[in-house]
């Protein structure tokens, strides 16, 4: 059964794997958290983009941009606070704040796309639309 959930919170303990030779979380890695996020988000909706995939539901980023305000940096304790600000028949608009002790280290956007295997865009699954209360503008396209 799956719930109507726009927005989670993740904590992420940097891993010096992560870290360039000065001990500063990697830009790249970044990207990989807010990955993290969203399926973390996916999964408390009740939903596993692995099952997902296998229906031939795919989604895409087809936008991104980021605000690094402060670097993380080895074994730092880090908040992920994602959420989910529109969404449409075929996109979806997320926010990232990367926080460590409630200071903010980055700020992120990404726009999803969804498609089938061929890269074609389709709608979003009925069962996984958010509700209009997330969204903002006129509604869904």
């Amino acid at each position: 059964m799956s719930q109507r959930i726009s927005s989670c919170e993740l904590e992420i303990r940097v891993r010096y794997a992560e870290c360039d030779p000065m001990g500063y979380l990697h830009h790249s890695k970044y990207f990989e958290y807010f990955e993290m996020g969203r399926t973390e988000l996916l999964r408390a909706a009740g939903f596993r983009y692995r099952d997902l995939e296998e229906k031939g539901v795919l989604f895409v980023v087809a936008k991104t941009a980021c605000i690094f305000r402060k670097p993380a940096r080895y074994d730092d304790l880090l908040k992920l606070v994602v959420r989910i600000v529109r969404q449409t028949r075929a996109r979806i608009d997320h926010e990232y704040r990367l926080l460590r002790d409630g200071v903010v280290l980055c700020e992120a956007t990404t726009t999803l796309a969804c498609v089938d295997r061929t890269g074609r865009p389709i709608p979003i699954p009925e069962e996984i639309v958010t509700p209009p209360d997330v969204t903002t503008g006129a509604g869904r396209d």
